[in-house]
């Protein structure tokens, strides 16, 4: 079972809440700064001292960096981190997190990720905020990322391009897709660098999840609030067992020996055909050394004699067995993005954008290009949620190069 972390918004999220609550839940700072300091900038200190928000105890993290009127560009601030050699998860998270604010950023500018210019978030105590957040997640060894629903406070915030409604512009944009709600406290309570934190790294949004809880710490905010501790909670702790009820389902399956490949595939599309939720075939070894084939299918138990008829039909099977189960999809939601003028279906769900292959394969060969630039294109185009991607004006479609209908 993973280790997993869960972030009590209840007061919003800020950068460097977030890293005093890890701090705070025992991520060693000394860890954290040494993977901070592979970074190739200098002109920074990172401090944690205790502190007390509405009656709870709490660490307060301060990244003292000189000021200067230096504006860096995603492209910058990604190459810094990937020049700096972090390890693997903590490069990941943090380059999504850089990712997540460009784009949103982009969005409302109207402009290439590429081509953003971060002002606030680009200084050095965002960065160190951002880079330290995903060194203590793996300092603590966290493999999964939970989130509630996230607080925003009302009113007005001045920033670099002036002044602001809170929550943010970009902060709304970034929790697209989040549960949030607002709270009538005139202090912008999430801020740019906490919401892309949750946007680019949190797998589930709601209550606690199952867990034993390890630990729980606190990372507080920069003032006190008159009605609420102004501090994000994180809870520590290993997933258990699932205890929500799944959806009931039968595995069928039939061992074969005497089917070719081409008969197999076609069982497999046959069985999907007949309602089944997955199929799939695993080789296997029968008696007297006989290389075999496991076929199975997953289904809902109503469908269980449409789809094993269709099972020994295809497979030529004399018997099916069956398994009764549960499971416990993700929720995901069914959209569809242009590349190009052409349609091609994408699963978007927390964390995840999943395009049809099929249709990615379309797609490229009517466009002459590689499968893994349509496929990157198209999750561009549904995690900027923006729906139409447009190849550079001299990449024209190959015409005449394939026989399926759109």
């Amino acid at each position: 079972m993973s280790e997993g972390a869960w972030f009590h918004c209840f007061s919003g999220i800020a950068g460097d809440m977030a890293l005093g609550s890890l701090v705070d839940v025992g991520a060693d700072l000394v860890e954290i700064r040494k993977l901070c300091e592979r970074l190739p900038v200098g002109g920074w200190a990172l401090d944690a001292e205790p502190a007390l928000r509405g009656g709870i105890a709490c660490t307060k993290v301060v990244v003292h960096a000189e000021e200067t009127s230096v504006v860096r560009t995603y492209g910058h601030i990604a190459a810094m981190v990937e020049e700096a050699r972090l390890p693997g998860r903590v490069r990941t998270r943090a380059l999504r997190t850089f990712e997540a604010l460009a784009v949103a950023e982009g969005r409302l500018h109207r402009r290439p990720p590429e081509q953003v210019h971060f002002h606030e978030v680009g200084a050095l105590d965002a960065i160190i905020d951002i880079v330290g957040t995903a060194a203590a997640l793996e300092v603590l060894d966290i493999d999964v990322l939970h989130a509630s629903a996230v607080a925003n406070g009302t009113g007005m915030t001045r920033a670099a391009h002036g002044v602001l409604p809170i929550p943010a512009p970009a902060v709304v944009e970034l929790l697209r897709g989040a549960p949030t709600y607002g709270v009538d406290i005139p202090v912008e309570l999430t801020t740019p660098t906490g919401a892309a934190l949750l946007a680019a790294n949190v797998a589930s949004w709601g209550p606690m999840p199952a867990m034993e809880v390890h630990s729980v710490g606190f990372g507080a905010g920069t003032r006190e609030l008159e009605n609420r501790p102004n501090v994000v909670q994180v809870v520590v702790g290993r997933a258990q067992e699932r205890t929500v009820p799944g959806q009931p389902v039968v595995q069928l399956e039939v061992n074969v020996d005497d089917a070719t490949g081409e008969t197999i595939a076609h069982a497999i599309a046959r069985l999907l055909d007949a309602g089944a939720h997955d199929a799939w075939v695993t080789p296997i070894i029968m008696k007297k050394g006989r290389p075999a084939y496991t076929v199975a299918a997953l289904c809902d138990p109503a469908l269980v004699a449409q789809v094993s008829s269709v099972l020994t039909a295809e497979t030529g099977s004399l018997g099916v067995r069956a398994t009764t189960g549960e499971r416990w999809p993700l929720a995901r939601d069914a959209s569809e993005v242009e590349v190009h003028g052409y349609p091609l279906r994408v699963k978007v769900s927390a964390g995840r954008v999943k395009v049809e292959h099929d249709d990615a394969a379309r797609v490229a060969r009517r466009t002459g290009l590689p499968l893994r630039e349509v496929i990157s294109l198209a999750e561009e185009a549904a995690r900027r949620g923006h729906g139409v991607v447009n190849l550079p004006s001299g990449d024209a479609p190959a015409d005449g190069q394939d026989d399926d209908t759109a």
